[in-house]
């Protein structure tokens, strides 16, 4: 995005590198793992013609922005800390959030945390979901298995490995990242249509300059932030929402749009996108923009 202003903003105690684009409401997008503010490269200009100002932030651990040591600098409190604290730097109180992976589980929290400060909220690919009546990873573990890319992802330093290896690899596969892919002779990588060589070097040079421990930090605070939100469990999400995925991702089968019903109480659209997998503003665009731009329209 070289036409695209950066500016690197301090917040609750760390810096997020961020471009922006456009002038009127505020628009903040929040990208997913293994991403940057990058994959919402089509998303930008779309918004700033349409009279918005749109942000999107390399998240806290990607990219350009702060990386803590500390597993524990990545659990949700902090995540959405990171996004009062940009509203701040801002001058702006309330901010439509747009989310997509684990960028659409913060603006959920977001929204249930901070209410005050969400306009309204978009989730892509991951639905709001209650509170679940114990620890998730002991759950995934019980009834999805040891090598489940989540429950792999937990012990610090194995997967930071396996996945920082080939990142090229990493990045275009089309499987569930495990140990037993992991193990396997890396086969030559096939790119995605959607994807073009330039648009992969930039997420290549930035994840083999940064690793992926960042991001393999926020699923390594799971249970940490299970224990963290018992006090808003009963909460709903009640901002102006909509929910948008990908009809063959496959996060809709372990974490189906239904479990929204009930806790997300000013839904106003549900979509699902044709055709589309799990990086579904990437891969469809257009559908993704029209989808926000009714969306925000109707607020």
């Amino acid at each position: 995005m070289p036409s695209v202003p950066e500016r690197d903003i301090a917040t609750n105690g760390i810096v997020l590198h961020a471009v922006q684009e456009g002038a009127g409401p505020l628009v903040v997008l929040c990208h997913g793992f293994p991403e940057l503010a990058f994959s919402w490269r089509a998303q930008l200009p779309a918004l700033a013609a349409a009279g918005y100002r749109v942000l999107a932030p390399d998240m806290r651990g990607y990219g350009g922005s702060f990386a803590p040591a500390a597993v524990e600098a990545y659990d949700v409190v902090s995540l959405c800390g990171d996004l009062c604290g940009l509203l701040d730097a801002l001058g702006e109180e309330q901010a439509v959030f747009v989310g997509h992976d684990w960028g659409a589980s913060v603006v959920w929290e977001l929204a249930v945390l901070a209410p005050e400060r969400v306009r309204a909220v978009a989730g892509l690919s991951v639905p709001f979901v209650p509170r679940a009546p114990a620890a998730p990873i002991p759950i995934m573990r019980r009834h999805l298995g040891e090598d489940f890319y989540i429950v792999w992802f937990q012990q610090p330093g194995v997967a930071d490995e396996a996945l920082a290896r080939d990142v090229r690899r990493t990045l275009t596969t089309s499987r569930q990242w495990t140990a037993q892919w992991a193990e396997e002779d890396p086969q030559p990588p096939k790119l995605p249509a959607w994807l073009s060589e330039a648009e992969l070097a930039v997420y290549v040079e930035a994840f083999q300059r940064t690793g992926f421990t960042g991001g393999l930090n926020w699923y390594r605070n799971i249970d940490r932030n299970w224990e963290l939100t018992a006090s808003v469990a009963d909460r709903r999400v009640e901002a102006p929402a909509m929910f948008l995925t990908g009809e063959l991702d496959m996060v809709r089968s372990f974490m189906p749009a239904e479990a929204m019903r009930g806790w997300v109480t000013d839904l106003r659209a549900q979509i699902v996108v044709p055709g589309a997998g799990h990086w579904v503003q990437q891969q469809e665009p257009e559908a993704v923009n029209a989808a926000l731009l009714a969306f925000l329209a109707g607020l």
